[in-house]
């Protein structure tokens, strides 16, 4: 990261590629008529005010939601330009990928600023495709290509979520016990967290695509309604998830209950063989004179013999009543 934030800089030539900026230069260029793209990173404190110094020249309403600590994708339409905000997978280390990562973005004719807080891949593929010479050409290539990368890491985001959940499905029918309750909620969790981001990016695409700015083209446009059209797959992939996570975590909940109440069953089928037994050796072991077979000196054999024929007559009752 270098001086006030800012992570990197670029002049765009219209050819894909461009020249880095020095950070000296940076708020010079940005008021140039060339196209010139700034990416900060707002966790320095001193990019806040590099913002609010440089910038200033935006409306506080756009350099606020630049600058919020806390955001929701949404648009703002403001004279020639456009406050974006997004939300793109986290692809950071030891990172959850729902957890996903805000790009406050303020696009016009000649002048891109992007913020983030934590790192945005996308941003940074951008920046190697310029190195490449293969990047955009100008504001519109930058909002198209910006958002497939963005979008392209959502729909791997789900496919891999998918697969997980395949593979708890296999669990399920091979071995139930392998698979718990807690990885299927785990599943559906971060799918609604998904949806949670995601659906309202599809609003932000739609209005792309009907735009009346002027540096967005046709063709732009029609890359928009294929992006908006991906969204809305994605949304109707995340639905789909929900469901069959619900279906799975409701099989699993009726196997562990029927496991229960088997185990149950069989635990009252021994107390109730048992209880009988329990009444004779307690109705022979009370300390009482006259007891049948006091004197006989084999009349614990014979009793013995006894409750283990009486249990076996009731297990055998049991089972021809089809009790258990």
């Amino acid at each position: 990261m270098g001086q006030n934030g800012i992570t990197f800089a670029w002049t765009i030539d219209g050819k894909g590629s461009g020249t880095r900026i020095q950070n000296e230069n940076i708020a010079e260029e940005i008021r140039n008529v060339g196209l010139a793209w700034v990416h900060i990173n707002d966790s320095d404190f001193e990019a806040r005010e590099w913002i609010e110094r440089e910038i200033s020249y935006l409306d506080r309403i756009i350099l606020d939601a630049l600058l919020a600590e806390e955001t929701h994708p949404r648009h703002i339409d403001y004279q020639d330009g456009m406050l974006l905000i997004l939300r793109g997978v986290n692809l950071n280390p030891d990172q959850e990928p729902e957890d996903m990562v805000s790009l406050r973005i303020w696009i016009d004719s000649h002048r891109i600023i992007t913020v983030e807080r934590r790192k945005v891949r996308t941003v940074r593929e951008i920046d190697e495709r310029l190195e490449e010479h293969t990047g955009p050409k100008n504001v519109g290539d930058f909002l198209s290509m910006l958002t497939g990368h963005l979008f392209d890491h959502v729909d791997d985001a789900i496919t891999r979520l998918h697969d997980q959940l395949d593979t708890l499905e296999d669990k399920l029918q091979d071995n139930p016990d392998s698979v718990s309750q807690r990885e299927v909620s785990s599943l559906r969790r971060q799918a609604m967290t998904f949806h949670r981001y995601i659906s309202p990016q599809r609003d932000v695409l739609n209005h792309l695509r009907f735009s009346d700015r002027a540096w967005l083209s046709q063709i732009h446009k029609r890359v928009f309604l294929e992006h908006w059209d991906k969204v809305n797959r994605t949304i109707e992939s995340l639905d789909f998830l929900r469901d069959r996570a619900l279906i799975v975590y409701d099989e699993l909940t009726s196997l562990n209950n029927t496991k229960t109440n088997k185990n149950l069953y069989l635990l009252s089928g021994i107390t109730t063989i048992f209880m009988p037994l329990g009444f004779i050796t307690g109705l022979l072991g009370m300390n009482v004179m006259d007891i049948p077979g006091e004197n006989e000196p084999h009349a614990f054999l014979y009793i013995t013999i006894g409750t283990i024929a009486l249990g076996l007559m009731m297990a055998s009752v049991f089972k021809w009543l089809k009790w258990f």
